[in-house]
């Protein structure tokens, strides 16, 4: 009796024997006049395997014309490959050819520029880089939900829709039924949302942080992980407008355990990565990324140094002169990615923390430092790219948050609930955000992060 077989668990098991139905899309077909080797793909891993199909078959012609693309269902008996590069191969008895390919297909057999796939998305999957891509994006999603688990957190699922803005820099989708040609207007001829589906102007969330916070206050470690919206005017090769963020959030805690989790979490997915996908690793290297694994494995074994955000000004400034960098670096300025890699590749090699940082150019939830200056954030910065997860302690004063929601021009009506925290048993607690997405593309080394997401956002393009 013969049943259907991943190309993964043959390979994984080491069926060498037996007969099996396997199904995939073809890569490439050599023809000869009594056999042709057919090399498909069924998604599974990112090996491919060989069918031999001898020139017997009913429908041999048709077989050999096959393109690159087409898809089949083989019922064969399996052997032990004797050919270089593969353990096992497939003796075709039964060849069907389940969809055949036009021949406008966009993805020939030769190599295609990635620019060219992103136009043509709903394909990519079918190409051996962007199943190796996924299937780490796969590998990061599964490792991210074991590692919190193992540490004994509680995932919570927060809202998508939210009438808070948590960055407070307004950079927030609306969301709204209300008629757009002819909406209600108060008596003060503005848009009166009383009439809106939530009764007040309502946006896709930038962040679930402080959603999550008020969780932490009851069931202490706790993380969210979840799609979010940013409306920047930006199109550079690091920002999408839909992409998901991880966000734990730590009760009783400071920024230190704050910094040390984030390190714990950043090494447990990459070397997850390197246990788990070495061939994907290894093909995207080879395709994409020279020197990927040697720079994954070199932040996994690196030291990881702490230093203060006005330690680093003082770095960055005696670099200056012989660096030259395009924006001069200045106490009370946020730190530009050309400041961060020189951090993480001049000053030290390896991943850097930044803490401490103005209060001005931070959010106004972060704890106020006794300074009264600067707040008690950190960022962690990694060779190759910078800034990769932002956190912070967060402030647990009731007047003090009162006084930044009013510093930083915010409604304090708005921020009630999130006021009510420091009210009712409030505790000291802190937690960082990690853009997932922007994790996968450090974590494969492509250059443009809209290859990481099935289905990019970004300004002016919603394809697909």
């Amino acid at each position: 009796m013969s049943s259907l077989h991943s190309v993964k668990k043959i390979i994984k098991d080491r069926i060498h024997e037996g007969s099996v139905v396997v199904e995939g899309w073809v890569r490439f077909v050599r023809k000869s006049k009594q056999f042709c080797f057919v090399v498909f793909n069924d998604g599974s891993t990112q090996d491919n395997m060989q069918i031999v199909v001898d020139a017997s078959l009913s429908n041999y012609a048709e077989i050999s014309k096959m393109i690159n693309g087409t898809s089949i269902s083989v019922l064969g008996d399996l052997r032990v490959s004797e050919g270089k590069g593969q353990a096992v191969e497939l003796d075709a008895k039964e060849f069907t050819i389940v969809g055949h390919v036009e021949a406008d297909y966009p993805l020939q057999k030769k190599a295609t520029s990635l620019e060219f796939l992103r136009e043509n998305a709903h394909l990519r999957a079918r190409t051996q880089l962007f199943g190796a891509v996924f299937r780490v994006k796969n590998a990061l999603s599964y490792a991210t939900h074991r590692f919190f688990q193992e540490q004994d957190f509680y995932w919570i699922h927060t809202p998508i829709l939210t009438a808070s803005d948590c960055e407070g820099a307004g950079e927030m989708f609306r969301v709204s039924t209300l008629d757009p040609k002819n909406p209600p207007l108060d008596d003060k001829g503005e848009i009166d949302y009383t009439k809106d589906y939530f009764g007040a102007p309502t946006h896709l969330t930038v962040s679930g942080q402080l959603n999550v916070e008020c969780f932490s206050m009851g069931l202490n470690k706790v993380y969210t992980f979840g799609p979010t919206f940013r409306a920047e005017n930006s199109h550079t090769h690091r920002h999408l407008s839909e992409f998901w963020m991880i966000e734990p959030e730590i009760a009783f805690a400071g920024l230190d355990e704050v910094a040390d989790l984030a390190i714990e979490y950043m090494k447990y997915l990459i070397n997850y990565c390197l246990s788990h996908c070495p061939k994907e690793l290894e093909f995207i290297e080879k395709r994409e990324s020279p020197g990927l694994v040697e720079r994954l494995q070199g932040v996994v074994t690196s030291e990881v140094v702490k230093i203060t955000y006005t330690k680093a000004i003082e770095i960055l400034e005696a670099a200056h002169a012989k660096e030259n960098f395009e924006f001069a670096p200045k106490w009370g300025i946020d730190l530009q990615t050309e400041h961060e890699r020189y951090l993480t590749e001049g000053f030290h090699q390896g991943p850097v923390i930044v803490t401490d940082y103005p209060k001005d150019i931070k959010a106004f939830y972060m704890k106020l430092s006794d300074d009264g200056k600067t707040v008690r954030a950190m960022d962690v910065l990694v060779p190759g790219i910078g800034e990769i997860i932002g956190g912070s302690q967060r402030e647990e004063k009731l007047d003090t948050l009162k006084k930044r929601i009013k510093e930083m021009n915010l409604s304090e009506s708005d921020y009630w609930w999130y006021l009510d925290l420091r009210k009712y048993g409030t505790a000291p607690h802190g937690g960082f955000g990690l853009g997932f997405e922007r994790m996968v593309q450090y974590v494969t080394g492509l250059h443009n992060i809209r290859d990481v997401m099935a289905f990019p956002r970004v300004q002016g393009n919603a394809k697909f």
